[in-house]
């Protein structure tokens, strides 16, 4: 049995054990594939496992010993499934392993912009406390969230998530969704209410050809001017440019990012440089238990395949 794992630093650099996967076969963990080496590393393989490294029908045609493809993302539009289940080729991802750190993610990213604890911790190591006339002084406004509302737009798990946290912080939840369903403290409405209503607007929906750049210049010119949008969604759900133009013309008062629509960035993303645009490298899934989670939910799933039962399959 050969195995690859094309790109598992991000998975683990370090913190977590392979061990389990050694143990099923010839195996080879690769930190990261450039483009020209997937198909050197792929041939002849049983068992590929794949973060971000793309499996594309012109090399899985190639691959003839390929029977089995573990991803290490909830996310499978990395590797051409339809062609891996015309062939029977079982394709299995790690759902809902992040739920919570994602959730946890966004209200840091509110966080920051309520209490922009990163500006005064930096202005107090750089002397300003000491220097200050006053017991205390505050660089920018402070902002309660008991009493705000945040708008939803996805409610699925981390939708569900992220509008307890609000509800425990005294928030008013609203929320747009194809499929609602009764929910405590979560009131439901139609997309231009919530935008025109809601202090923070949370985006948590999947993406797909009409969610694909939602966020435009006529979705964010429908929000308050004092609103922040956050996503950690995906970064293809943004229009990058609208949403520059937005934060520069002052139509909304920030944004907090865990996605962009390129990753990593281009030197020459527009939203790189704006004072009140927080981004952050696609960390929400990153702490140590969240990939620990997925780690033993990528063993389960190549166990489960190799016992004759794989779950967690994705067609």
């Amino acid at each position: 049995m050969k195995i690859c794992v094309l790109d598992g630093f991000t998975t683990n650099p370090g913190d977590l054990s392979w061990d389990w996967l050694y143990g099923c076969g010839e195996c080879t963990v690769y930190d990261r594939t450039p483009a020209e080496l997937i198909a050197e590393r792929c041939e002849g393989c049983d068992i590929i496992i794949t973060n971000k490294t793309p499996l594309r029908r012109e090399l899985l045609e190639t691959l003839t010993e390929l029977k089995y493809v573990g991803l290490l993302s909830t996310g499978y539009n990395i590797v051409d499934w339809e062609y891996c289940k015309e062939k029977g080729i079982p394709v299995c991802n790690i759902p809902s392993y992040s739920t919570s750190a994602v959730a946890q993610l966004v209200f840091a990213l509110i966080l920051e912009h309520t209490n922009s604890v990163s500006v005064h911790s930096d202005s107090v190591h750089g002397g300003e406390w000491s220097s200050c006339k006053d017991f205390c002084y505050w660089k920018t406004p402070l902002t309660e969230l008991d009493g705000k509302t945040l708008g939803i737009i996805g409610f699925g798990k981390i939708g569900k998530a992220v509008a307890k946290i609000a509800s425990a912080f005294g928030m008013k939840v609203i929320a747009c969704t194809n499929h609602p369903a009764p929910f405590e403290n979560v009131d439901f409405t139609s997309i231009d209410e919530l935008l025109a209503k809601s202090d923070f607007v949370s985006i948590h929906c999947p993406l797909t050809p009409l969610t694909e750049g939602m966020v435009n210049a006529e979705f964010l010119s429908k929000m308050k001017k004092t609103a922040v949008l956050i996503n950690t969604s995906r970064g293809q759900v943004v229009d990058e440019n609208a949403l520059a133009a937005s934060l520069k013309n002052g139509d909304i008062a920030g944004a907090g990012l865990d996605v962009l629509w390129s990753e990593p960035p281009s030197a020459d993303c527009p939203l790189l440089g704006i004072k009140n645009c927080f981004i952050t490298p696609h960390i929400a899934w990153a702490g140590f238990e969240t990939r620990e989670r997925l780690m033993k939910i990528c063993k389960e799933n190549v166990l489960a395949y190799l016992s004759g039962s794989p779950f967690n399959l994705v067609y």
